[in-house]
């Protein structure tokens, strides 16, 4: 085989497409992925029914609602911020 077609072919010691991009699993995304998956657990064990106050209005609603919403919220603003800067 060739060094042309070795290279088109993807072999022959570069490591391909991967080698260029990194690992998929760096430190930083395991530790992301654990906060994300503590966070949804601590989310769906609080069930009970609370009260909340929305500026007016006095609201019923599972906790586990309100946290996901203002867990929603929060990362959309994250995200708004992050594009803002990049």
């Amino acid at each position: 085989m060739s060094r042309k077609s070795a290279q088109q072919s993807g072999g022959g010691g570069g490591g391909g497409a991967a080698a260029g991009r990194g690992s998929l699993l760096t430190p930083g995304r395991v530790a992301v992925v654990a906060l994300a998956v503590l966070g949804l657990v601590f989310i769906f064990e609080n069930t009970r029914a609370t009260k909340i106050r929305l500026l007016i209005p006095e609201v019923t609603m599972p906790l586990w609602m309100a946290l996901l919403a203002t867990a929603v919220i929060g990362a959309l603003c994250g995200a708004f911020f992050v594009r803002r800067r990049g």
